[in-house]
């Protein structure tokens, strides 16, 4: 896409949409942990982006929606304490390990679950960012605007502090 095209032009807009909303989900998905809470901001970041659309030039869209976004998160945690849902696992009904085992297994997960819940802010969206999305230390600090250093500083500041949550436990 080149730069002088209009936002404000519907194709060009679904476009932005197409090339954003799924990275703009997941980034706002590991920073408030709730999926329906993180649609709901990238939808209200894209009504803004159209509502602004002649004033945003269409280099600045990207860096607009996850600006908004972000806002818009803090706004709403403000007004609320942001709570992490739990998916469960469905249940094998066949198995060979020990009845043992699969308890330590579970309480494993749920401390490792706790463990990632304790993070910083900071912390836990680089690491989920990194494990869970697979994103490289470099689109992590190009989607956040920061340093690769500050991502791997993040990512091993996460990870000692997993390795202490867990180790206690």
């Amino acid at each position: 896409m080149k730069n002088d095209k209009s936002i404000c032009k519907p194709k060009i807009f679904e476009d932005v949409f197409n090339e954003h909303s799924e990275n703009l989900r997941n980034y706002m998905f590991y920073k408030c942990g709730d999926i329906d809470l993180a649609e709901d901001l990238v939808q209200e970041s894209f009504v803004r982006l159209w509502n602004n659309c002649a004033k945003v030039a269409m280099s600045k869209a990207k860096s607009f929606l996850f600006t908004v976004a972000s806002n818009l998160f803090l706004n709403d945690i403000s007004h609320k304490k942001v709570v992490r849902e739990h998916q469960k696992k469905e249940v094998k009904k066949y198995t060979y390990e020990t009845p043992e085992f699969l308890l330590e297994e579970k309480e494993f997960m749920v401390k490792l679950q706790n463990a990632i819940d304790e993070l910083s802010e900071k912390q836990r969206e680089v690491f989920l960012l990194n494990r869970i999305d697979k994103k490289t230390y470099t689109e992590i600090a190009e989607m956040l605007g920061i340093s690769v250093k500050a991502v791997e500083k993040r990512i091993s500041a996460a990870l000692k502090n997993l390795r202490e949550k867990i180790e206690v436990l």
